[in-house]
């Protein structure tokens, strides 16, 4: 059976809506982040490494090519260690 391929204007107008939704929720996650954080109580040690891969997820965002999605799996996981049965006791 032959699969019919979408244009891009038929797959942005697909995903517009839910995209521009998501974006909207990671924009008020990070205001949240940043007005909670102060110069009094900043984000912690163990938080601003966490913040700082989302800031730059969010420059691999902006690249233009084609596996985006990839990039960004790969910075939010750890490096593949062939004895992580041992050190997670399972």
């Amino acid at each position: 059976m032959p699969t019919t391929e979408r244009t891009a204007t038929a797959v942005l107008d697909e995903s517009f809506l839910e995209v521009r939704a998501k974006l909207l929720e990671v924009a008020a996650a990070l205001d949240r982040i940043d007005r909670a954080a102060s110069d009094t109580a900043p984000l912690g040690p163990d938080a601003n490494p966490r913040r700082q891969r989302l800031d730059e997820a969010i420059r691999r965002l902006l690249d233009e090519h084609p596996d985006r999605a990839e990039t960004l799996q790969k910075l939010f996981s750890r490096e593949y260690e062939p004895n992580w049965r041992e050190q997670m006791n399972v």
